[in-house]
């Protein structure tokens, strides 16, 4: 049986599509696995959240601009100025959590209006927020491939400064470093990850690999040096698996399945599971 689903699975991820959809789904998972160290500590999920719904008017007007090849760059820019913004009112003493739902539902909102205005909207509104992962091309990878790489680079040359940061703020600003700086490049690396998620996985489904995977990583293991490798793992079996289920779903099936979707659903399964195992082994030391 074990070898029949293997032989299954090689054949599957032979085909052109499905293993591009498979390497972007490593790239990220990778990218997440370190940003996402960062994303947690700080706990700024809902600022994740933030950006990535502030990122769908850029995609829009990129789209509308250059097609296909101009949702990347209409992307980018969107993502970095959400989060220079997100910091500066944060900074301005405004409540964080409430400028961040501001910009979240008028950048929203804004990207939904001008997606109306076009022809056959309804189509792209649909992969726009859950993307498709199945039709990222060779040129669509490689900009995944530099943007994630862009991410980590940021997060590796500030990770002293963004740890010293997360776990003693006061210390951080005593010992004289600079919170503007270090604030704005962890945003930046938060907004280019979620640039390069956002075309394969869409708007409503990236911030599930920003933030679940570090999240049950946590709960499985308390070491600091298994974090990153476990934030990793976890996204690349589930998005082996999701890619797999998908397929055979719909060849064999006749199903139509958003594999971005099952790959989300598996990543929150693993949560899950992570969660109930924590709290029993919890209950057992009590």
């Amino acid at each position: 049986m074990v070898a029949l689903i293997a032989s299954s699975a090689l054949e599957i991820f032979a085909l052109p599509f499905m293993w591009r959809a498979l390497v972007t789904v490593a790239i990220l998972a990778v990218a997440a696995g370190v940003v996402g160290l960062f994303i947690s500590f700080r706990e700024l999920e809902f600022v994740s959240d933030g950006l990535v719904h502030a990122v769908f008017p850029g995609l829009v007007v990129g789209a509308a601009l250059g097609g296909t090849a101009g949702v990347l760059p209409g992307a980018v820019v969107a993502a970095l100025l959400a989060a220079v913004l997100f910091t500066v009112i944060e900074r301005r003493g405004i409540g964080a959590d409430a400028a961040i739902a501001v910009v979240l539902t008028g950048l929203f909102s804004l990207g939904v209006v001008l997606v109306s205005r076009q022809e056959g909207y309804v189509s792209q509104l649909q992969e726009l927020l859950f993307g498709r992962l199945l039709t990222v091309t060779s040129a669509q990878l490689w900009q995944i491939l530099v943007v994630a790489v862009a991410a980590i680079l940021i997060v590796l040359v500030t990770r002293r400064a963004q740890l010293f940061r997360a776990f003693d703020p006061a210390g951080f600003e005593a010992a004289g470093f600079r919170t503007l700086r270090t604030d704005l490049a962890l945003g930046v690396a938060v907004a280019l990850l979620t640039v390069a998620g956002v075309q394969a996985l869409g708007v409503l489904m990236v911030v599930a690999l920003l933030t679940v995977p570090m999240a049950a990583a946590r709960l499985i293991s308390r070491g600091f040096a298994l974090l990153i490798p476990i934030a990793i793992l976890l996204p690349l079996l589930a998005g082996a698996a999701g890619l797999w289920l998908s397929f055979e779903w719909s060849v064999g099936a006749g199903a139509t399945v958003s594999p971005g979707s099952v790959v989300v659903l598996l990543l929150i399964a693993v949560y899950l599971l992570a969660a109930a195992v924590r709290t029993v082994r919890d209950r057992g030391r009590a």
